[in-house]
């Protein structure tokens, strides 16, 4: 069967990769891709980052606006053999229009961008795929067959995005999508039953579990060391962590990560590293290495209809996994320690500090994970594809 070809709206490529990234890596080996980064979730607020995110745009734009897609990979460590087969637009476009008349001109520069690349290689009725709720002008646009909404996350609920404009537009493209695939059960919920499937996110079981070397900036020492990483934001309880580490001056605690919000508190105990971002590929130098990982969210909505890939990934690297409870959380009941409060990490805390993970445990923690890889979720995805 002749594999229809994919335009995807999604975020900037690179960093952290998201489940659509992982995804989109995997399907490359059966179909092309034409991947437009991040169109927005908000009208931009001129800040600093904001500015950086438009000239690097504009530079992309001025540059033929296609991205070296070899460059791209490697950034993330990709070790994809087909990812030639994606290609990369850097849009230059109006984030998150709400008039009628900036809609249209959104829609207008996207398609002047996309169109002629799409022609270049033979786009001929390819599959629309929308990580993006604002992308939903498109359809109709781009010569597609069929449309896909990947719901990853609660965008209604998300910090930093135009909540209002992000609802009416995921309103829009609910009704005209073919196939909504959401990444948990509890955004599937929310959509119609006849057209949504739920597909949760995978792990990349060899990157994970494959044994690495320490890395060379967790502390030293003997002392026990708890570590996340992900985006430090409002989802992050640092109430919860300022009091569980004031109550554990002996462990260390190391925070990974871009923080966009006050941390402040945590980086006044000299035993909170904060070591900033790292390469998705180098994570299993910590997270094999420290003795605990730790998801200490706040519970709220974006929170509890979200499935975060630390879980799985903390899971593959074998380590002992303390996280708050939510929906998703609770799915791993047995193999994670689930708390409600600072007096239970602390309890958890130390139960692991008195019996640290040996090798039964880790390989016990790997085997929970090691049926839902990339590859065995992608193919569940390909076969929905297959269908439409």
């Amino acid at each position: 069967m002749t594999k229809k070809h994919l335009i995807v709206f999604g975020e900037d490529w690179g960093g952290l990769p998201s489940s659509t990234q992982h995804f989109i890596k995997h399907l490359a080996s059966d179909h092309k891709i034409i991947w437009v980064n991040s169109i927005g979730l908000r009208q931009p607020n001129f800040t600093l980052s904001d500015v950086k995110r438009v000239g690097l745009k504009i530079g992309a734009l001025l540059f033929k606006n296609i991205l070296k897609t070899h460059t791209q990979c490697n950034e993330t460590g990709d070790k994809n053999p087909f990812k030639e087969n994606i290609t990369f637009i850097n849009p230059i476009t109006i984030p998150a229009p709400k008039s009628k008349l900036m809609r249209w001109l959104a829609r207008g520069l996207l398609k002047l961008q996309i169109l002629p690349q799409a022609k270049k290689q033979n786009f001929e009725q390819p599959i629309l795929w929308l990580s993006l709720a604002t992308a939903v002008d498109m359809v109709g646009h781009l010569n597609e067959s069929k449309v896909i909404y990947y719901c990853g996350d609660d965008f209604s609920s998300l910090a930093g995005v135009d909540h209002k404009t992000v609802q009416q537009r995921e309103i829009e493209l609910t009704q005209k999508a073919d196939l909504i695939v959401t990444a948990s059960q509890t955004l599937k919920e929310r959509f119609p039953a006849h057209k949504t499937h739920c597909i949760e996110h995978g792990v990349d079981i060899d990157l994970f579990s494959t044994p690495t070397i320490k890395a060379d900036d967790l502390p030293k020492g003997n002392r026990p060391i708890a570590g996340f990483y992900g985006s430090i934001n409002t989802w992050f309880d640092i109430d919860l962590l300022v009091k569980t580490a004031k109550a554990l001056p002996n462990w260390d605690f190391v925070i990974i990560g871009q923080v966009h919000i006050d941390v402040r508190r945590l980086k006044l105990l000299n035993h909170v590293t904060f070591l900033g971002p790292k390469p998705h590929s180098t994570l299993p130098r910590y997270s094999q290495h420290w003795t605990v990982s730790i998801l200490p969210f706040v519970l709220n909505e974006q929170i509890d209809a979200c499935n975060p890939l630390k879980i799985t990934e903390y899971l593959a690297a074998g380590s002992p996994v303390i996280s708050t409870r939510y929906k998703a959380a609770e799915h791993y009941m047995g193999f994670i320690h689930l708390i409600d409060n600072h007096r239970d990490m602390i309890k958890a805390l130390n139960a692991i500090a008195q019996e640290p993970a040996l090798p039964p445990l880790k390989r016990s923690l790997q085997a929970r994970v090691k049926q839902q890889s990339w590859y065995e979720q992608s193919n569940k995805l390909n076969l929905l594809l297959d269908a439409l």
